[in-house]
Order: structure tokens, then C-alpha cells, then sequence
């Protein structure tokens, strides 16, 4: 991992506000937008599908296709268009280019070794989690999470660890500007509700969740901090409430997150007084 200095944060703050309106590219935000576009209910669309899909002229989305596919990240076949393996690439890179990953890895593995159930390592992307790292043991889901599954942040406890730790205007667009919907009949979703409980999860350290995306479905979450204190990801042990309690999840599993979570700080260079010295962190 490299030990380059950081940059101070003013510099950071002033290549940000450096950009403007002028340096963002449309063909490349509307290319990605077009990638987007493919998924698991439009696996093999066509070009007036995904014209539809994305809101873009069938012209302009005929010109990013064809770009595309000479870059070899889609192909077409009577008619329809689909993803190649090449766009793994780019998750690779991230999972490569990124020292979280790395480092956290076999500390999935040593806690779903210890609990017997499917770990997971996810980060806050534009109010949703999205699974970084994980180690399955069963099926518990009846979607098929992997590496790159996103899910609703308001019922999860690693969506909840990770609000719970997010500026207060992170916060806002998630509960406020996207008002959460049910998922299950006992998803919360009233956002003062939903503060109260990242205010509770801020308090004791942890969030368990039960049955709020998924019925059965139960799982604790800590947070993962970098060399800076700042939250970076969260941290889980998933299983169904046939086989555990959110008492028993308190008890056995939350310890030997918050272990494995302090594991993988210390690896990235947290030491535990830095977590003292940034108290206006998160929405308080």
C-alpha cells in the first residue's frame, strides 16, 4: 500500500471547486448513462430500447453504441445489443486500485469462518449500498448479491452504518429528496424515524437490522475507518431469522464485527484516539 503524504484538504477543496460546468462532458456522463442502461430486466436491448431507457436520441445512442463496441464493451446481434466480459474491467480496477478491498478481504473470510454465515464489505454510492467485497456462505437472499449489488440504504444495517456516519446533506437526499419506500411490511420509512434510529446506531456502535429488506432476512453491521477516522465502508455478518436472533446477533455476532472491524482500521492505519478527534463527523 503506498505511503505517499495526503494532500491537505484545502487542496482538495480547491481542485473541486476548480471545475465547472465547462469541463464536464456530456458524450462521456450520457456514455456511462448508456452502459447503465443494461441490467437484469434489459439484459439484450435494442437500440430503441435503450433510447427509451436512457431518454437520448435514437442517433446519438446509435453513435455511443457503435464507440462502444469498437472499445469492446458492448456487441450487437440481430438486432440487440448486450455487455461484454470487458466491462468487468472496470470493477476490477476499482477492487485492484483500492486498498480497502485488499486489506478487508481476508478478514471477511475469517469472520464468516467464525460465524458460519456470509460477510460483507459495501460503501455509500448516491444513497444506495453497494457491495464491495463479500464472502457467501449460503443463499439468503432472493436476489443474487455479489460484488457490485446495490441495495436500498435505508433498510440495511450496513446502509444504516454508513448514513448514521454520512454528512448531514448525504443524509437529507436519502430520507428526504428520495422519500424511502417498504420493501417489507416492516421496513421503516419515515424519516424521522429513520434519523432516530442512525442517531441510535451513532450511540451504541452498530446496527442490526431484521427483516426490513427482505422478510427473514437479518444482519448486524459496524463501521470500517480509514487512517483518518472517517468512515469508509461497512462492515456485516448476514443471516435469516430461522437460524438467529437480533438478541443472539447483539451477543455473539456484533463482537466479533466490531474485532474484525478494528482489524481492518488498524490495517489502513486508524488508531483509536483519531476517532475522538473529528466529534463534528456525520449529521449531528
Amino acid at each position: 500500500m503506498k505511503t505517499t503524504s495526503e494532500p491537505r484538504p484545502e487542496s482538495r477543496t480547491e481542485s473541486i471547486s476548480a471545475g465547472s460546468d465547462r469541463d464536464h462532458v456530456q458524450s462521456l456522463e450520457r456514455g456511462l448513462a448508456l452502459l447503465l442502461a443494461f441490467d437484469a430486466e434489459h439484459p439484450e436491448p435494442t437500440l430503441t430500447e435503450l433510447a427509451q431507457l436512457t431518454g437520448y436520441s435514437r442517433p446519438a445512442v446509435r453513435r455511443f453504441l457503435i464507440t462502444l463496441e469498437r472499445l469492446g464493451y458492448v456487441s450487437s446481434r440481430a438486432g440487440r445489443w448486450s455487455l461484454t466480459p470487458r466491462v468487468l474491467l472496470i470493477g476490477q480496477h476499482y477492487t485492484e486500485s483500492h486498498a480497502l478491498v485488499a486489506v478487508a478481504q481476508p478478514h471477511l473470510l475469517a469472520l464468516a469462518e467464525q460465524t458460519g454465515e456470509s460477510a460483507s464489505l459495501a460503501v455509500l454510492d448516491s444513497g444506495e449500498v453497494a457491495y464491495v467485497a463479500r464472502v457467501p456462505v449460503r443463499r439468503i437472499m432472493s436476489i443474487n448479491v455479489q460484488v457490485g449489488t446495490r441495495v436500498p440504504a435505508h433498510a440495511t444495517s450496513m446502509g444504516r452504518v454508513l448514513l448514521a456516519w454520512a454528512p448531514a446533506g448525504v443524509v437529507d437526499e436519502v430520507l428526504t429528496r428520495h422519500p424511502p419506500r417498504a420493501l417489507t411490511a416492516r421496513t421503516t420509512t419515515d424519516p424521522v424515524a429513520l434519523r432516530n434510529l442512525l442517531h441510535e446506531v451513532r450511540a451504541q456502535g452498530f446496527a442490526v437490522v431484521s427483516g426490513e429488506l427482505e422478510s427473514g432476512l437479518l444482519s448486524a453491521a459496524v463501521p470500517v475507518r480509514d487512517r483518518s477516522g472517517t468512515v469508509v465502508a461497512a462492515l456485516a455478518s448476514s443471516t435469516s431469522t430461522g437460524r438467529a436472533s437480533e438478541q443472539v446477533l447483539r451477543r455473539d455476532t456484533v463482537p466479533l464485527l466490531l474485532e474484525a472491524a478494528d482489524r481492518i482500521g488498524t490495517e489502513l492505519g486508524h488508531r483509536r484516539q483519531t476517532q475522538r478527534s473529528v466529534p463534528s463527523e456525520g449529521f449531528y
